[in-house]
C-alpha cells in the first residue's frame, strides 16, 4: 500500500500555511511522512488573502525542486478556499475577511504561484457565479472539490455538470445545528455516484458510528480517507498554529480552536486510520488500500 493523502496542512512541527517555511523543515515535514507510512500528499494551503497564498505556495514550490525526498512526497497542491461559504459553521476555521466569491482572476493567479502543482481546489459551489471557475478548473485538468459550502442540492447537481467531482471532508466544515432532513451531507451523499467523497476518519470529525453509515450509503468505491492533517501531528498535546490560528491539543490529541468552540484540521495520521479502519469500522485491509491509496490516485490523475 502507498497512501496518498489528498489534505495535509503540515505535519511533525512543520505549517506549510506559513510564511518563512524553510528547506529543513520541509525535509523533515516529509521524512517523518514517509516514516509513517504515507507514500505522498497533497500539501494543502487553506484560505487566506491572494498575494500571501501566492507567497507561500511560491516558497514550497521553490523549496520542493531543490530535494529530492520533497519532490518525491509531495506529489501537488490542494488549495482549500478562499472561495468558500463565509457564514459562521460553514467557513470552519477558514479566517472569515479573507473568503470572496469564486473569481477568474484570482484563481488564475493561485494556479501560476502553485507552478503547475494544482491537483484540487476546494470551493462552495453556490459561490461560483455560473460555475465559471468550476468549469476552467476542471477543463484544465484541476479536481474540483465541494467544501464548507451549503449549496442547494440543485446547486450541487448543477455544479457536477461543470466539473465538480469532489466533495472535501464530507460532515465537517458545517454548522453542529442544521436541518435534519435537508443538510449538506445529505445532499453530498445523494449525489455518490457523482462525487468522490471524502472523509477524515478520526472518530472525533465524524463519530465512527456515524462514519459506518456513511460509508455503507457511500460505497467504498467512491469514498477517499484524508488526515487533514495541520503541524501538530505526530506531537502529542500542546499549542501551536495554523495559518495564524491559535491552537490547542488536549490529551485527546484532538485539534480546537482556543475557545474550543470548533476544530482546527486534525492530528490523525496514517498508522492511526489504518487501526481505526480495522479496529472501529471493521474494514479490510484491501479495503483501506482502496480508501488510502487507488481511489485518492484516480481522484487526481496519479
Amino acid at each position: 500500500m502507498k497512501p496518498l493523502d489528498l489534505q495535509v496542512n503540515g505535519y511533525a512541527g512543520t505549517d506549510f500555511n506559513r510564511d518563512g517555511l524553510t528547506a529543513e523543515a520541509l525535509h523533515h515535514a516529509c521524512h517523518c511522512l514517509r516514516e509513517d507510512g504515507c507514500d505522498a500528499i497533497l500539501a494543502t494551503f487553506i484560505t487566506d488573502e491572494i498575494d500571501a497564498l501566492e507567497r507561500r505556495m511560491q516558497t514550497l514550490v521553490e523549496l520542493r525542486e531543490k530535494d529530492p525526498l520533497v519532490k518525491e512526497v509531495i506529489a501537488g497542491i490542494h488549495i482549500e478556499g478562499p472561495f468558500i461559504n463565509p457564514e459562521k459553521g460553514y467557513v470552519g476555521a477558514h479566517p472569515p475577511h479573507c473568503v470572496k466569491p469564486a473569481h477568474l482572476e484570482d484563481t488564475k493567479r493561485l494556479l501560476d504561484a502553485a507552478g503547475g502543482l494544482t491537483k484540487i481546489i476546494t470551493l462552495a459551489p453556490e459561490c461560483d457565479d455560473g460555475f465559471h471557475v468550476t468549469e476552467f478548473l476542471a477543463n484544465n485538468g484541476v479536481t474540483v472539490s465541494a467544501g464548507h459550502c451549503n449549496p442547494s442540492l440543485d446547486q450541487l447537481r448543477a455544479a457536477t455538470e461543470h466539473g465538480l467531482s469532489m466533495f472535501t471532508h464530507v460532515g465537517n466544515g458545517c454548522p453542529m445545528i442544521m436541518h435534519r432532513h435537508d443538510n449538506i451531507i445529505q445532499r453530498a451523499l445523494t449525489l455518490r455516484d457523482r462525487l468522490w467523497l471524502c472523509f477524515i476518519p478520526d472518530g472525533v470529525h465524524v463519530d465512527f458510528f456515524a462514519l459506518i453509515n456513511y460509508l455503507r450509503c457511500a460505497g467504498l468505491e467512491k469514498t477517499i480517507f484524508v488526515t487533514d492533517a495541520i503541524s501538530a501531528a505526530r506531537l502529542g498535546p500542546g499549542n501551536y498554529t495554523l495559518a495564524g490560528w491559535d491552537i490547542k491539543i488536549g490529551e485527546d490529541l484532538v485539534a480546537r480552536s482556543p475557545d474550543g468552540s470548533h476544530f482546527v484540521g486534525s492530528t490523525v495520521t496514517v498508522p492511526r486510520i489504518l487501526a481505526n479502519g480495522q479496529q472501529s469500522l471493521g474494514l479490510t485491509k484491501a479495503e483501506l488500500e482502496l480508501l488510502l491509496d487507488t481511489n485518492p490516485r484516480q481522484a487526481v490523475g496519479l
